[in-house]
């Protein structure tokens, strides 16, 4: 079960709209334009049923097999959005809006799931149905949340689903999955540290928030080197800290912001209730007001073992055994796809992208040497969860 020779045949075609998608790329819930050419392709295919709106700028094709008898019905989901990055790269087909980029794939992970809709829209070749899900604002925005608020996995009458993601570092033809949990819960937080303002040289008359400040900062590191198992994943990292704008004045106020990443329930549970502990004792012990806002996002994507099972098998099939890593470790990052596999089994796999810049980063560019592959693993899950 190689690359299928048909996807082969128009992996170009596919590699055009993913730069024409890289060419104009639109930001979480702005998804206009992109969701406007996913739905016009989509209708060229000859889909039974395109619906628009979904989560927003979401759009949802429905294609039907040969036969329907067996009930079954999968999804599959490909993110539309880009990243508020100005583009470094030289390619032909560079972003025409500056600011804005598809610096993480998505570009291509809509393309390739554009190409399996046409495949599957001409072939037909599998008992049941096939839900094709372009997904608005992954990015933050919780576009996988906003779709499944809006009633995706019921409507459709979805079973199981599927996503998968490219990732630099993995060569050119491979894949990489686990089961379990996969990628990060990624929540935020807010310190807002009062303290008096004054004089630098008279610090005896103020509440310096700025040693307040340093010591939240230490003290909140003891979380993961003291507080959770080293076989436990935690990360908090504050990444913006802002107070004053002088060299002789203490200020006012310092304000804080940073996010925490784990895998796993309790530890997020427990993650959270340190960082308002520590701000409190810290406040007391400096005599300042410390104000936390925590907000939960993104939950951990955590596949399940039968349907992880079926993917790496799946990829197998179409890269060689050897090439599926089928325990690559925990990711930090997030997913909003964990929304949909909270309300259905399903699985997430990573797709090679080679050696290329990291995604995130201005340089970075999708491989369009991996769709064909990406286009055969799509069909192939459809086929092979829906044998005729």
């Amino acid at each position: 079960m190689p690359i299928i020779n048909r996807v082969a045949e128009f992996a170009e075609e596919i590699a055009a709209w993913r730069r024409h998608i890289h060419e104009n790329p639109e930001l979480g819930y702005e998804e206009h334009q992109t969701a406007a050419f996913v739905a016009e392709k989509l209708k060229s295919f000859g889909v039974d049923e395109i619906v628009t709106g979904i989560g927003r700028t979401g759009v949802v094709a429905v294609i039907k097999g040969r036969k329907t008898t067996s009930g079954k019905v999968v999804g599959m989901r490909a993110d539309m959005d880009a990243l508020p990055l100005h583009e470094a790269t030289d390619v032909a087909y560079k972003s025409k809006t500056p600011g804005k980029m598809h610096a993480c794939g998505h570009d291509g992970h809509t393309a390739m799931l554009l190409g399996a809709a046409k495949y599957l829209a001409e072939t037909r070749n599998f008992d049941g149905t096939a839900v094709m899900i372009f997904q608005p604002a992954e990015e933050g925005g919780g576009g996988g949340l906003a779709m499944c608020e809006d009633g995706l996995m019921e409507r459709f009458g979805i079973q199981e689903v599927y996503g998968m993601h490219n990732m630099p570092g993995i060569p050119l033809g491979a894949f990489a999955i686990r089961s379990g949990p996969t990628m990060a819960a990624a929540d935020r937080f807010d310190f807002i540290v009062e303290g008096k303002g004054g004089h630098a040289a008279r610090p005896h008359d103020c509440i310096d928030p700025v040693v307040a400040s340093a010591q939240l900062v230490l003290a909140l590191q003891t979380i993961a080197s003291r507080g959770v198992d080293p076989l436990d994943s935690v990360v908090v990292s504050v990444c913006d800290v802002k107070a004053g704008d002088a060299y002789n004045v203490i200020p006012q106020t310092a304000h804080l912001r940073g996010t925490v990443r784990t895998l796993k329930a309790e530890t997020r549970l427990y993650t959270e209730k340190r960082i308002k502990d520590i701000a409190a004792g810290i406040a007391l012990a400096t005599g300042t007001r410390i104000t936390v806002d925590y907000q939960l996002g993104y939950p951990v994507t955590v596949n399940h073992p039968d349907q992880t099972d079926f993917a790496a098998k799946v990829a197998a099939g179409i890269a060689g055994a050897g090439q599926v890593d089928r325990s690559i470790e925990p990711l930090m990052g997030a997913e909003d796809f964990s929304y949909m596999l909270e309300e259905r089994p399903g699985a997430f796999i990573f797709i090679g992208n080679g050696d290329t810049a990291g995604v995130h980063n201005p340089g970075y560019d999708f491989n369009d040497n991996a769709i064909p592959m990406g286009v055969s693993y799509w069909v192939k899950v459809a086929e092979t969860a829906m044998a005729a």
